[in-house]
């Protein structure tokens, strides 16, 4: 029977086919043939489209494509209308983000997954062109002696050789087992062959640690490898490498097997017989032609400054081996210069950093005063000093009030002594005269004047002063302004502390940080700028004033290379501790970049610098085990297996637990963080080091600052008499404490220095 509907030639035929009246519009025997039909259609997922076949008239291409109603109809069926139409909007975004990510991660040059931005936002103001002839400066003079792949993004096509890095011998693969690669990521090593130290098999039977050969160098590329917390190296398991394999263990030892893979110290020595070269590598094409195309492809740059302009590096400096040198033992290109800012009353800090560095390093105060070693090139230390408040500039007379007021001070009086004018020397900082001696900043920093003060982007504005007088003094320590006879130019009575007028304790005029609530942030912002200007300019490592020496540095001299040290578990820099070369690309860009940035020297900043420019390699992030062996205790990692001690927060160092406080007494030095270079012990700077003696206690040379500094404690009777009785010291003394008098004893003469050197005076 037939449907009052449908004809029987519809039903049998199964399908909805419609009459087409001549002008081309369809038509429909009843409404319901026509419902159906268009039902049909938006119930399909996929609909025909047909596109016209290029050369073929008469012929269409005929595709089946996403039915957008049916797809509209599903999510407003579900969602709603409104949400409905977000959600189909959110899915066609998120289509078209897939199909974009795909081809970025299979069919592009770089052939990485889209990132998405952090929230930094970008730094980098130097083109690929100059980041390439950065790269080619620091190889060529010799600052990458270092094995570790330069970044792809740099784009080298050439190799190039290393005059720092000796040749190695490398396999040669067939054409097809070659790797493949944007860009030549290796350099060929041309430079002396590296003999490395047995020192534990060296037969030394004394009770204290050999010096360190001079000349020797330390392997940054080894310590990575045992120390890097990124591959879940532990501080404990690197200080055993860091001691054991510079000889520091003497005495009894433990049976540990074959250490050949913890020698990390070498020296140079002669030539290698074969030469070095990288093997061939496949480059991709399209990276190649990408970069002749737009030669900074894939390089952000700072949004609305333009690129660098005529950028220019001075003359490359020729690697010297310590064997090759002609003028003795040190190198004038890379100074051996300690550098520590300080502002304010000079206390027990700067005190304990000094008396560190006697005790530790090289000085050769074991000697004759004229008669030093002429094989060792012997460190010096240069105390910079802000005589006023960070935003203040000296007076004309400022000099000369710095060195009245150090000599009238018992924590600094000591160190003006003739016998430590070869090492140690104080310098006046004067903030106008140092940027005026960056050839990088000197034309165009007066500029950014009002904002000097930047820190991660905070900028303290600070009023000009009007009638700012620069200081024409000579900066420079001659033997004539040293106290000839100790601290004989004492002032009686004098202040210990010298502390800063009351009332004057806004930010704009601190001078120093008496408290936690008291901070002279001025000053330290002041010092992230400072560090950077003295490397670049003198060459060097700057130390933070928090810092006190536990090793000899004369392994990490002899690494050409710049460096700072990791931000604890951050895989960012710490620049408590930082080398620069003197006059270095590096140091040229970092200085430019910053200039660029409000030159904000916050190390979380120059992170970014180095970061977005590709040169992190160039400025090596050592482990923080080499000079803050406690951070990563003090921020909860590490705690099942600590160093020793272990310090679950910064201050244990100044007031140990009593559950660890029998180590310190029993263990002394030998026993705090052995294998560490030095000790970062992070502010702290109103909490003396030893209450109970809080003041210089190094004999009868300095005994007039002794009766001073005892006077302002209040360990002194009427007549300047005292008695120290075992009854009024401490019962379990702190890490300080314990530090602190074990610096103190070498100095008075009574005990050696971590080598077995007792000072001749």
């Amino acid at each position: 029977m037939s449907s009052i509907y449908f004809s029987s030639n519809h039903r049998s035929t199964n399908s909805r086919e419609k009459a087409r009246l001549t002008n081309g519009l369809p038509s429909y025997s009843a409404a319901v043939q026509e419902k159906l039909y268009r039902h049909g259609r938006s119930a399909s997922w996929l609909v025909p489209f047909s596109t016209p076949i290029p050369g073929m008239r008469d012929r269409r291409l005929r595709l089946l494509v996403p039915n957008p109603a049916r797809i509209h109809q599903v999510s407003v069926a579900r969602f709603g209308r409104k949400r409905g139409t977000l959600v189909l909007c959110f899915g066609v975004f998120l289509l078209v983000f897939i199909t974009f990510a795909v081809h970025k991660r299979f069919n592009s040059s770089t052939r990485q997954w889209p990132a998405f931005p952090t929230g930094d936002p970008p730094t980098l103001v130097f083109t690929r062109a100059d980041l390439q002839r950065i790269w080619k400066w620091e190889i060529d003079s010799g600052h990458y002696p270092s094995s570790q792949k330069i970044p792809e993004a740099i784009g080298f096509s050439k190799s190039m050789s290393n005059p720092a890095l000796p040749p190695r011998k490398i396999i040669r693969l067939p054409p097809r087992l070659r790797p493949i690669s944007k860009s030549i990521t290796s350099t060929n090593g041309v430079g002396p062959r590296r003999v490395y130290l047995d020192i534990q098999s060296s037969g030394y039977e004394e009770s204290h640690p050999p010096r360190p050969l001079p000349g020797s160098i330390a392997d940054l590329d080894i310590i990575m490898k045992h120390c890097d917390f990124s591959t879940n190296q532990y501080v404990r398991d690197c200080l055993e490498v860091l001691r054991l394999g510079a000889g520091l263990d003497k005495g009894p030892q433990l049976r540990r097997g074959d250490m050949s893979e913890w020698k990390y110290i070498y020296v140079e020595d002669g030539k290698e017989e074969f030469t070095d070269e990288n093997p061939p590598v496949k480059l991709y094409p399209s990276f190649q032609t990408e970069l002749e195309a737009d030669p900074n492809a894939g390089l952000t740059n700072k949004r609305g400054v333009g690129w660098e302009k005529n950028f220019t590096l001075p003359p490359i400096t020729p690697y010297t081996s310590f064997k090759d040198l002609l003028d003795g033992p040190c190198d004038e290109d890379h100074p051996r210069i300690f550098h520590m800012f300080w502002t304010g009353p000079f206390t027990d800090k700067p005190y304990l950093a000094l008396l560190s560095f006697l005790y530790t390093q090289n000085l050769g105060l074991h000697l004759p005063p004229d008669q030093p070693d002429p094989a060792v090139c012997r460190p010096q230390f240069w105390l910079w000093i802000n005589p006023g408040p960070a935003a203040a500039i000296p007076g004309s007379n400022a000099l000369r009030s710095m060195f009245e007021s150090l000599k009238t001070n018992p924590w600094a009086s000591p160190f003006l002594h003739p016998r430590f004018k070869d090492v140690i020397q104080f310098k006046l900082w004067n903030t106008t005269e140092q940027l005026d001696g960056i050839p990088e900043l000197k034309d165009e920093w007066r500029d950014l004047e009002g904002g000097l003060f930047n820190s991660g982007g905070h900028i303290i504005q600070v009023p000009k002063d009007q009638d700012e007088e620069k200081s024409k003094s000579e900066t420079v320590i001659t033997s004539t302004t040293q106290s000839p006879e100790g601290d004989k130019t004492f002032a009686e009575g004098a202040s210990a502390t010298n502390d800063a007028e009351p009332g004057d304790d806004d930010m704009l005029n601190r001078l120093g940080s008496k408290s936690s609530s008291s901070y002279d942030r001025l000053s330290v912002i002041l010092s992230d700028m400072a560090r950077f200007i003295l490397c670049h300019r003198f060459g060097g490592i700057y130390l933070d004033a928090d810092t006190i020496f536990l090793r000899d540095w004369e392994e990490l001299w002899g690494w050409k290379g710049a460096f700072a040290y990791r931000w604890s578990r951050l895989e960012k820099y710490n620049t408590a501790v930082l080398h620069l070369n003197k006059g270095s690309a590096l140091g040229s860009f970092l200085f430019r970049t910053a200039l660029r940035n409000e030159l904000d020297f916050h190390p979380m900043t120059v992170s970014r610098y180095t970061k977005d420019a590709h040169l992190e390699e160039l400025l090596l992030r050592l482990p923080d085990a080499l000079f803050d062996a406690a951070w990563l205790n003090t921020e909860f990692y590490q705690r099942d297996r600590p160093p020793q001690p272990y310090f679950q927060e910064f201050g244990d160092f100044f007031s140990t637990p009593a559950q660890n406080s029998a180590a310190p007494q029993a263990m002394g030095l030998d026993g705090f963080f052995k294998g560490s270079f030095s000790y970062h012990f992070h502010n702290f700077w109103w909490q003396p080091f030893d209450p109970v003696r809080h003041w210089p206690d190094l004999g009868p040379r300095f005994i007039k600052g002794e009766r001073v500094a005892r006077a302002t404690a209040g360990a002194i009777d009427e007549d300047g008499e005292w008695v120290d009785r075992v009854s009024d010291d401490k019962r379990d003394l702190d890490w300080s404490a314990v530090l602190k008098r074990t610096f103190e004893a070498f100095v008075r003469g009574e005990t050696p220095n971590l080598y077995g050197e007792h000072i001749a005076w």
